[in-house]
């Protein structure tokens, strides 16, 4: 199978002229399988674009004219894709020169959807229901490779066929950031897609991006925010969203600021609503089904 490789960028300068150099070399190994390299710059202020174009002519550049959002800018890199596999990798990612020889046979299997690449330090994903919401952690290291809840939309490799039946990335709803690559993965899990981590597809991530430069509480107001959008589309149990409502109320009650947080998240409860309706529509897997492999 072929791959392309997206690299989503915002004022990544410094890290692109670190980092793309293993890229390269990475797709010059054969083995790996890589057709192109991507790189769309979402209205970066610096001379990203500029240094890329200057120094790396082989790679496809695109261009925002402005700030649109992680989602929005992995969906453009993905539309104008050719490969078979769409590899994201963040521009504070390092691969390995042979990081996709492993993953590229696990999609042998016709229902792999997306594989986890193995970020040092890092092991699969699993997924839990406490106190009314939507949790991760992180899963016990193996050597082979293992299921898991989601696939980083920063170092992971996903079947583009698929992908394009489940529309990407949920822009409208998940902007800028967070929240969108777990979204991705549960809708495909509903629809019985299988979703992996590799233990031998081996990168490095610096954890160097661009939202770690932005303001704390202004971060984590989104990923909170996208935390409620997350649930109110996406888990459809009676049950679960009896338990969430709960776990809401009481939230709420112990830290009144969290107030903000949910009439941010009640300011998209349109968008929630349309798209709550056609996942529950395409969904075949049951949420209890879904959290019952963790």
């Amino acid at each position: 199978m072929t791959a392309s490789i997206v690299i989503p960028n915002f004022n990544g300068e410094k890290l692109l002229e670190k980092n793309l150099p293993f890229v390269l070399a990475a797709k010059e190994n054969l083995v790996n399988d890589i057709i192109e390299i991507i790189v769309v710059d979402d209205g970066s202020q610096d001379n990203s674009a500029k240094f890329v174009k200057e120094n790396y002519p082989e790679i496809k550049l695109i261009k925002h004219t402005k700030n649109r959002g992680f989602s929005t800018t992995v969906n453009t890199g993905a539309r104008m894709s050719k490969g078979e596999l769409l590899v994201l990798l963040n521009s504070d990612v390092v691969p390995e020169k042979d990081f996709l020889v492993s993953a590229m046979k696990l999609f042998k299997e016709k229902d792999i959807f997306a594989v986890s690449l193995h970020e040092k330090g890092y092991t699969w994903a699993k997924g839990f229901f406490k106190d009314g919401y939507l949790q991760i952690g992180p899963g016990k290291e193996t050597s082979k490779p293992h299921i898991s809840f989601w696939v980083s939309g920063g170092s992971g490799v996903f079947r583009k066929e698929m992908w394009k039946k489940l529309g990407g990335m949920d822009e409208k709803l998940l902007s800028p950031f967070y929240w969108e690559d777990i979204d991705l993965c549960y809708r495909a899990a509903k629809r019985g897609w299988k979703i992996l981590w590799d233990s031998d597809s081996h990168v490095e991530h610096k954890h160097e991006s661009t939202i770690s430069k932005l303001p704390r509480k202004y971060v984590e107001r989104i990923r909170e925010r996208n935390q409620l959008l997350f649930i109110w589309k996406n888990i459809h149990s009676p049950n679960l969203i009896k338990k969430h409502l709960g776990g809401l109320i009481a939230r709420v009650l112990k830290h009144p600021g969290y107030l903000i947080v949910v009439l941010m998240a009640l300011g998209r409860l349109g968008i929630v609503l349309v798209e709550r309706r056609k996942e529950m529509k395409e969904g075949k897997i049951s949420d209890e089904a879904i959290f019952a492999r963790f």
